[in-house]
């Protein structure tokens, strides 16, 4: 419905409130405005009529013959008594006269002699009585003539005004459930006007008073007006409305105050709606990191939740540096929204715990999923959104291969080949720089190497860290065994999130082995350059290494594992299978293939784990590989279970493809260091292996050495 403020006659501090049908609201107003126009233009012609004027004339006459009479016998009085009474400006005036019926002179008063004068003076008290009586008999007659002539006024223009106001009612022709406070308010707009109809009676332009009685009329008519808060004669349904920047005013509305005048003046006329009254009967969406950082709003908010009532209050005086004289108390409105909250997981919770009545009032909690299931439907519905995208924006529609790229990057954004990215904004936007290259060549249709130039154009863009850290390897910088082998030496495969862009980088593992008491150092953990998940990961990794040889007890093992020239930190325990194979490379004394970069997350039974970032880890070692030139011995091992999880680029699929770049996915530790050593693990008979069984194998080549390192001891 349409909501509506009207001047309250009885008390002008609390305006009334008015629900209309949606459309009504306008028409209300409208009518009003022409009622108002109507009533200056014909109340001073029905008032100038022949028959109001022989009518109010005829009033006149009568109270003139009675006034007439009345002062006749007055004037007889007067003269009775030697005075002659006249009429000047509203006053009586008498004056002394003579024998001869001259009015005397103040000399000739004061010869008079002393008795004569004490007779005038008793005779001018009689008559001054009389001249009062005759005022009090004068006055009731003078209201009854006023009354008279007033009452004729209201009687000539009541038909006018109460056809102008049926017009209105019958206009309004749905039921409303406000309809009784309408027929009320019409009614005292009709009292209001009849009691004021000498303000639509013109005076003397030149009159001071001319300039007062239009100004009044203004006022009295603009009392009779209706503020529109809340139109929704355009609505086909409900409002659904998205309050990007909520502020006490905009969200739970305000007064304006006039400030041109003295003293600054707030009416009916000043209120405003905010949100929540627009959104009645419908929707609001708020952000709610917006509502919780306003100290302000989220307590409003709460309290308004609490009842569902909404009362627009004029806390925004403060901003105008004043205050209205009267504080405008509008009446308050039931407010049917349904309140929709979007914010983080972290935000919810936080505010749940604070606020415990939140749960309470939010009952419907949405977790939004950042990828989904893919399957023919959803690419097919993928395509058709592309092509909502383009006709929405008058772009160059999309080939199928450039759709094919575009199924395709969703599936890299969510890493995963049987799953699409949610998060539809990325796809809009390479969209529409996409179409936007395709413009520029004067294409028809934008094609795969748009899309292609798009991301190339995207990366360049974001990737200048990622080239700085690439010139490094190749100028020698950074250390960095591209070919060969090396003991005690891995390369491992992390992953640099900016936040806007994420990239692989290599980065060179080293452990070193003595005999000993102290076991596994992480030196990384030991000057606080490692998180909780990397420490985490290497204890896992110390666990499985004790339970590997815990036939071989006590160890007597001093081990240290590094990053090399890494001043940065380092988080996540992807690396932990890298640390394993450089420390058994350094038990075993066999060296580690260079050319493969190691990833992968490791448990206390030598299982592989799954690591995130796999394209970009991948793709990173790539591009320091064949800066170095591709021989065909380099490739990355990985998780086999991240099987799923590849969506590398062209260049890479094309470097496998042609046998220079090879991925190796393994299941369990034992095939990872079988592969970079080239020599069995040793593992697949248990930690209890015979040494003749496979006196090769790198465990036992470790478990030699540990035991060195034992008689050491």
């Amino acid at each position: 419905p349409d909501l509506c403020y009207l001047h309250n006659f009885d008390t002008p501090e609390r305006p009334r409130a008015l629900r209309l049908p949606p459309g009504q609201g306008r028409q209300l107003r409208v009518a009003m405005l022409e009622m108002a126009r109507t009533l200056q233009a014909d109340i001073p012609k029905r008032l100038a009529g022949p028959d109001c004027k022989a009518e109010a004339e005829a009033i006149q006459k009568a109270w003139q013959a009675q006034e007439a009479s009345a002062f006749a016998t007055l004037d007889a009085f007067a003269e009775a008594r030697h005075f002659r009474l006249s009429r000047e400006a509203g006053h009586m005036v008498f004056t002394l006269t003579g024998d001869k019926g001259h009015p005397l002179t103040e000399n000739e008063a004061l010869a008079l002699p002393r008795e004569r004068r004490a007779e005038i003076d008793a005779a001018e008290q009689a008559l001054r009585a009389e001249i009062a009586r005759f005022l009090e008999t004068m006055r009731p007659l003078e209201r009854a003539r006023d009354e008279a002539l007033a009452n004729l006024r209201r009687q000539t223009i009541k038909p006018l005004l109460e056809h102008a106001v049926q017009d209105i009612r019958q206009a309004l022709k749905k039921q409303i459930k406000d309809a009784a406070k309408l027929g009320q308010w019409l009614d005292q707009v009709q009292r209001e006007v009849l009691a004021h109809l000498a303000l639509f009676e013109a005076g003397d332009p030149d009159d001071d008073a001319e300039d007062e009685r239009k100004q009044q009329l203004a006022d009295l008519l603009a009392r009779c007006q209706v503020n529109l808060a809340v139109d929704n004669a355009e609505r086909s349904g409900a409002p659904v409305i998205v309050e990007d920047n909520p502020q006490l005013r905009s969200l739970f509305g305000a007064i304006d105050i006039q400030t041109d005048t003295d003293p600054p003046h707030a009416d009916f006329s000043g209120i405003r709606a905010g949100s929540l009254l627009k959104a009645h009967g419908g929707f609001i969406v708020l952000h709610l990191r917006d509502l919780v950082e306003d100290e302000g709003l989220w307590p409003r908010l709460r309290r308004f939740l609490r009842s569902s009532r909404l009362q627009i209050d004029d806390g925004s005086p403060a901003a105008h540096g004043t205050a209205a004289p009267i504080a405008l108390q509008p009446e308050e409105v039931d407010a049917d929204v349904k309140i929709v909250l979007i914010g983080s997981v972290e935000e919810y919770y936080a505010l749940q715990e604070a606020d415990p009545d939140t749960a309470r009032r939010f009952r419907v909690k949405v977790d939004f999923a950042e990828r989904f299931a893919a399957s023919a439907a959803t690419r097919h519905a993928t395509a058709v959104f592309v092509a909502h995208c383009c006709k929405k924006r008058c772009l160059p529609h999309f080939a199928p291969a450039a759709v094919a790229l575009l199924l395709e990057q969703t599936h890299r954004e969510a890493d995963d080949q049987n799953r699409q990215s949610a998060l539809f904004g990325n796809t809009e936007a390479l969209v529409i720089e996409s179409a936007a290259l395709c413009q520029a060549r004067g294409g028809a249709l934008v094609d795969a190497p748009d899309v292609n130039a798009a991301l190339h154009a995207r990366t360049l863009r974001h990737n200048y860290p990622e080239e700085q850290l690439h010139e490094s390897i190749t100028e020698g910088e950074r250390l960095i065994t591209l070919h060969g082998t090396v003991a005690g030496q891995v390369n491992a495969m992390t992953q640099i999130d900016l936040g806007d862009y994420r990239f692989g980088f290599p980065v060179r593992i080293t452990a070193r082995t003595f005999a000993g008491h102290e076991g596994l150092l992480n030196i990384e953990r030991e000057v606080d350059m490692s998180g909780p998940i990397h420490d985490k990961g290497v204890l896992i990794l110390h666990s499985y290494l004790t339970a590997l040889f815990s036939h071989v007890t006590p160890l007597a093992l001093n081990a240290s594992i590094v990053f090399e020239q890494e001043y940065s930190g380092v988080e996540g325990d992807s690396a932990s299978c890298a640390e394993l194979y450089a420390l058994l490379s350094s038990l075993s004394g066999l060296p580690l293939r260079q050319g493969i970069g190691v990833t992968g997350a490791l448990n206390q039974h030598g299982e592989v784990l799954p690591v995130g970032g796999i394209n970009e880890k991948i793709e990173g070692w790539f591009l320091a590989c064949e800066a170095a030139g591709l021989d065909g011995s380099q490739g990355v091992l990985i998780p086999g279970r991240n099987r799923r999880h590849l969506m590398l680029n062209r260049r890479v699929q094309q470097a496998v493809e042609q046998g220079r770049f090879h991925i190796y996915a393994v299941d369990h530790v034992r095939d990872g260091i079988a592969l970079l050593t080239g020599e069995s693990s040793g593992m697949e008979a248990g930690p209890g292996l015979r040494a003749d069984a496979a006196s090769a194998s790198v465990l036992h080549r470790a478990e030699a050495t540990l035991r060195a390192f034992r008689r050491a001891c």
